[in-house]
């Protein structure tokens, strides 16, 4: 089955929502590399420049094969959906990744994890906040960014020093480092956490390939946290992305005259959560234990209201069901307003008495 999925991954010009489309339209991917192709581009399901590499599909799956070989040679982990080490918030997503190359330790990816990103250029100011951030997070959670300079840096250095685990994206191959200034920092990362790609080895750093991997920031996280970003930050499409999958974001406020205070200004005024601590951050998910995913086994559904929970807590429980139901449907049935209710859901579901269906569903979790 990964032959398959690595086939479509490796296509030109398929990304995530178009394999998913596929997939979704002919119920495999295996079906979906052997459709006919004047029926893919008269349903526009694949674009034409993506045409040429369905004409000879026996090639793409002994490419898919080799590949396999040749990470598993590197000891690099390959996943797909369907693995239970595929990271668990990720599945949640609209169109996750279908394929993830991951370099170092896969438990990395079974944890609850916060990610913390910025600018590129951040001011001593910033330094700071990131490493004082950082030092309290990464005792509960793993912390994940995306190992640009910056903010992205000072992140995993500062969990590295302090024994934690952290996990960073790329926006290229796993073979690859970017930039290469921090590839001692990659390898540091590897041994003491996890590089993660949803590229192909081989896959060199454009420009394009950012936004998807700042969507795998906030996908594998459970909140995002902005230290200091510009106007046009790349943090703040991390950010936006964490909004559509109904994260928590998170800004730490800078001083006023600070260019690199913009973004962030802008994130508050928006909605995000304004901090100064990692205390104000664990406050506001719930005071949770970030014990890892990946528990007993499952016998059914909850029927009985989880014992010792807030008042809060207990109102939206009795709101939900067995099946899931649309967020605007729990509002309405618990009388709590949408802002406070994604909040109440968020601390249900790391508790593991809520599980999030994906399209904004929620329904009781199994036990």
């Amino acid at each position: 089955m990964h032959k398959y999925w690595i086939a479509l991954n490796n296509i030109p010009g398929l990304g995530p929502t178009r394999i998913k489309r596929l997939v979704d339209a002919f119920g495999s991917p295996e079906c979906a590399l052997t459709a006919p192709l004047p029926l893919l581009l008269d349903k526009k399901l694949v674009p034409p420049k993506s045409a040429d590499a369905f004409r000879d599909t026996g090639k793409l799956l002994d490419e898919a094969e080799a590949q396999i070989e040749r990470c598993r040679r590197a000891d690099v982990s390959v996943l797909i959906q369907a693995d239970g080490g595929y990271p668990v918030y990720l599945k949640e997503i609209y169109a996750p990744p279908p394929v993830l190359y991951v370099r170092g330790d896969l438990s990395a990816l079974s944890a609850h994890a916060l990610a913390v990103v910025g600018t590129r250029k951040p001011t001593n100011y910033g330094v700071t906040c990131t490493r004082a951030l950082v030092a309290e997070l990464c005792k509960s959670a793993v912390i994940v960014s995306g190992l640009a300079v910056g903010v992205d840096t000072a992140a995993h250095e500062r969990c590295l020093e302090l024994g934690g685990k952290t996990v960073a994206v790329l926006g290229c191959g796993i073979d690859r480092v970017y930039p290469p200034e921090n590839k001692g920092l990659a390898k540091r990362v590897c041994e003491h956490g996890a590089l993660v790609s949803e590229f192909p080895p081989g896959t060199i750093p454009e420009s394009y390939n950012f936004p998807r991997r700042n969507r795998v920031i906030s996908g594998v996280s459970c909140g995002v946290i902005v230290v200091e970003a510009g106007e046009r930050s790349g943090a703040l499409i991390t950010a936006e992305y964490a909004l559509e999958q109904n994260r928590v974001v998170f800004a730490v406020p800078g001083p006023i005259d600070s260019p690199m205070s913009m973004g962030t200004f802008k994130l508050i005024k928006d909605g995000a959560v304004p901090i100064k601590s990692a205390a104000d951050v664990f406050e506001h998910i719930s005071s949770v234990s970030f014990a890892p995913l990946l528990t007993a086994p499952h016998h059914g559904i909850r029927s009985e209201p989880p014992p010792a929970l807030p008042e809060n807590e207990i109102t939206v429980w009795d709101a939900l069901s067995n099946e899931p139901q649309r967020v605007d449907a729990i509002s309405e049935a618990s009388g709590v307003d949408i802002p406070q209710l994604l909040a109440i859901l968020l601390s249900l579901e790391l508790k593991g008495f809520v599980t999030q269906m994906g399209g904004q569903q929620f329904r009781r979790a199994l036990c």
